[in-house]
C-alpha cells in the first residue's frame, strides 16, 4: 500500500484548521448586545437585561425599581443608530411605556457601549433608563387628581362644590350601651337631620354586619359636634371628599338628587407625571407631565331668585301642605321646585303629587272646546247656580248664577255648569286629548328631577266626563303638569322642560302639537281671569295671566293657581287650603319678591 504524499497531510490539516476556525462564534457587536439588554428589559427580566451590562447586581436592582416606580403595565423597546469608536460605541434606544389607566409615555436615549473580555457591554448608567436620570436616581409614577367639577344654577351662583363630608359610623357590637349610645347619638345630630331616631339607628346599627352609617355632616357642622361624637363608644367617623351644598336652605332635596345624578361625572380626568428621585426618596425634577383634565361646570336651570322667592312664599303658609314649581315657557327650564316642611313629609310633591286639579282644569276643557269646534271664547254658553247631567247634579260654588254669557266669562268667573254641560257634549277622549296637548299625560325623564305629569283617563261615562270637565271625576295632575300647561299657553307650544342643562329629557307618551286656536283663545281668557275674575288680588303684578281652581276633597279643598307673566309660567298648589284666593296670595308673595326684570 503506497503512503499518502506528504504536501497532502499537510494541505488535509490546514483544511481542518481552517474550518475549526470558521466554526468559532465571532464577539457580538454593540447592536446586538445592545439589543439583548433592552428586550429583556422590556420582557421585566431585570437579572437577563443586567447580565448584558458591566455593573450586573447594580443594574438589575436600578432596572426592577424602575418597573415597580412607574407601576408599569408592559413596555416596548426598539434600538436606532449606532455609532462605533474603537472600543466604545452608542446605541440609540426609543421605550415606550404602558402605565395604568392608558397611559402612554414614549421617550429617547442613549446606551453607551463598551467591551468586557473582548464581548460588547451596555456600560451601566442610570441614563440607560432615561437620558435625564442621575446616578442612584430611580423614576416614580404621580398621580394628580383633576379639581371636581362644581354644580352652578341659571344666574351663575354656585349650589354645590367640591368639598369634604364627615361619615357618622356607628357599629353596635363596638359600643358598651347601644340605647344610651343611640339616644345620645340621635340629640347630637338632631339639628342637621330631625328625621333620625334612636329608635332608627338601634334597629339599622343592629342589623348592619358593620359599621352603620348614620348621618353625613358638612365641615363646618360636624365641628360644632366633634367633641361628643369623640366619647360615643362604638362611633367612629369617616372624612370623604363630596361634594357640598354651598346654602342647605336652597332647595334642598333637589339639590340632593342633583348631587345624585352628577356624582358619576365630576371628577374630570386626572393628570400624571413621572419624576426622578434620589435615594433619600425626594423628587429631584419632572421627566414627564400630563394635567389634570377637569370635567367643566354643571348648570341646572334653577334660578336663584326665582327659587328662593318661591320657597319663602310657600313657606309662609304656617300648617297646609304648600308647593310651587315656575318654568320658563321659551326654554323648558325649571326655575323653581318649591314646597314647605308640611308638604316635605309625603316627598317630591311638588314634582311628583298628583292632585284633582278643580277648575284650573278648565284649561284643559275650554282648549277642547275650542279644538273640537263646541265654542270659541265668544260662543254664549248657559251659566246656572246648578245644571242636572244624567244622575249628577253640579252647583256652581255658592250655587251663584250669571245665566247665558261667553265661554270667556264663564272660564273668568269659574262657572262649574258651563263646563260640566260643554264636556258632557264632547268625545270621550276628548280631554285627554286635550291634556296631552298642553303636556299633561306624558311621562318625562327629567335627569335630577322626579315628575309626574298627571292622568286623564278617557270617560266614556257621562256623569265621569262631566264631572272630568271642571275638575272633579277621575283627573289627577300634579303642580309640574300645570306648570307646564301654562308654559305651552305662553309660548305657543309644550316646552321639553330640563334641569340639568346638557343632560336631554327623555318623553314617552302621546303629546301632540296644541292648536293656535286653543292657545290664542285660552290667552284672552286668562288674562281676563286676572283683571275681572277670580285673580283679582294678583292684578297689581303686572300682565298676569292665570286660571283659580278649588278642588273638593274629602276634609276640605285644595287651593290651586295656575298661570305665567312674562318668560315665568307658574303653578301653586295648597293642599286642603280651601278657597283658591290662598293660592293667589302665594304666588303673589313670590312675585313681590322677584327682582326687577323678572
Amino acid at each position: 500500500m503506497s503512503l499518502p504524499r506528504r504536501g497532502t497531510v499537510l494541505t488535509s490539516v490546514l483544511l481542518l484548521l481552517a474550518g475549526l476556525v470558521a466554526c468559532t462564534p465571532k464577539p457580538l457587536g454593540p447592536e446586538s448586545a445592545a439589543e439583548q439588554f433592552v428586550s429583556s428589559f422590556a420582557e421585566r427580566d431585570a437579572a437577563a437585561a443586567a447580565e448584558h451590562t458591566d455593573r450586573v447586581d447594580t443594574a438589575a436592582a436600578a432596572l426592577d425599581g424602575v418597573w415597580n416606580g412607574l407601576q408599569a403595565e408592559s413596555m416596548t423597546a426598539t434600538t436606532g443608530a449606532v455609532a462605533v469608536d474603537g472600543d466604545t460605541a452608542t446605541v440609540d434606544y426609543t421605550y415606550t411605556w404602558q402605565l395604568p389607566k392608558d397611559r402612554v409615555w414614549t421617550y429617547d436615549g442613549r446606551l453607551q457601549m463598551g467591551r468586557r473580555d473582548g464581548d460588547w457591554v451596555v456600560r451601566w448608567t442610570a441614563t440607560d433608563v432615561h437620558p435625564q436620570l442621575g446616578d442612584t436616581q430611580t423614576m416614580v409614577l404621580r398621580s394628580t387628581a383633576a379639581p371636581r367639577a362644581r354644580v352652578n344654577e341659571h344666574a351663575g351662583s354656585d349650589v354645590l362644590v367640591p368639598g369634604e363630608v364627615h361619615q357618622v359610623l356607628f357599629d353596635a357590637s363596638e359600643s358598651s350601651d347601644v340605647v344610651g349610645t343611640a339616644t345620645f347619638l340621635q340629640r347630637t345630630v338632631a339639628p342637621f337631620d330631625p328625621s333620625i331616631t334612636a329608635q332608627s339607628i338601634v334597629e339599622s346599627a343592629t342589623a348592619a354586619a358593620g359599621p352603620y352609617s348614620v348621618i353625613s355632616l358638612r365641615d363646618d357642622d360636624y365641628q360644632t359636634v366633634a367633641a361628643p361624637l369623640a366619647t360615643m363608644s362604638g362611633v367612629t367617623v369617616s372624612e370623604q371628599a363630596d361634594l357640598v351644598a354651598t346654602d342647605r336652605t336652597f332647595a334642598p332635596d333637589l339639590i340632593s338628587q342633583v348631587k345624585k345624578a352628577v356624582s358619576d361625572d365630576v371628577d374630570g380626568k386626572a393628570g400624571w407625571s413621572v419624576v426622578a428621585v434620589n435615594s433619600n426618596g425626594n423628587d429631584v425634577g419632572v421627566l414627564t407631565e400630563t394635567a389634570p383634565q377637569p370635567v367643566p361646570s354643571f348648570s341646572v336651570s334653577l334660578d336663584r331668585p326665582v327659587q328662593v322667592a318661591a320657597q319663602n312664599a310657600v313657606d309662609a303658609v304656617p300648617t297646609d301642605q304648600a308647593m310651587m314649581v315656575v318654568v320658563q315657557p321659551s326654554t323648558g327650564a325649571v326655575l323653581a321646585v318649591a314646597q314647605n316642611k308640611a308638604a316635605d313629609v309625603d316627598g317630591p310633591v311638588a314634582s311628583m303629587g298628583l292632585y284633582p286639579p278643580g277648575s284650573t282644569f278648565k284649561i284643559v276643557t275650554a282648549g277642547a272646546a275650542i279644538a273640537t269646534g263646541l265654542a270659541t271664547p265668544d260662543t254664549s254658553v248657559p251659566c246656572p247656580g246648578r245644571i242636572e247631567i244624567g244622575e249628577r247634579s253640579i252647583p256652581n260654588y255658592n250655587e251663584f248664577a250669571l245665566g247665558t254669557v261667553s265661554m270667556e266669562t264663564a272660564f273668568a268667573r269659574s262657572c262649574n255648569t258651563s263646563f260640566a254641560k260643554l264636556a258632557s257634549e264632547m268625545p270621550a277622549d276628548a280631554l285627554t286629548v286635550s291634556a296631552s296637548k298642553f303636556g299633561i299625560g306624558p311621562d318625562y325623564g327629567v335627569v335630577g328631577l322626579p315628575t309626574e305629569s298627571g292622568s286623564v283617563p278617557p270617560a266614556s261615562d257621562l256623569v265621569q266626563r262631566t264631572e272630568d270637565g271642571f275638575g272633579q271625576g277621575k283627573v289627577l295632575v300634579s303642580t309640574f303638569g300645570m306648570a307646564l300647561a301654562a308654559a305651552t299657553i305662553a309660548h305657543g307650544s309644550t316646552p321639553v322642560p330640563q334641569l340639568i342643562m346638557g343632560d336631554d329629557t327623555t318623553i314617552d307618551g302621546d303629546h301632540p302639537t296644541i292648536d293656535p286656536a286653543m292657545v290664542d283663545g285660552l290667552r284672552g281668557m286668562m288674562r281676563t281671569v286676572v283683571t275681572s275674575g277670580t285673580a283679582l288680588r294678583i292684578a297689581d303684578q303686572g300682565e298676569v295671566y292665570g286660571k283659580t281652581g278649588e278642588a273638593e276633597v274629602e276634609g276640605g279643598s285644595h287651593a290651586w293657581f295656575v298661570g305665567y307673566r312674562g318668560d315665568l309660567a307658574f303653578a301653586t298648589l295648597v293642599v286642603r287650603g280651601g278657597s283658591s284666593d290662598n293660592a293667589v296670595a302665594v304666588t303673589r308673595d313670590m312675585m313681590t319678591a322677584l327682582p326687577p326684570g323678572y
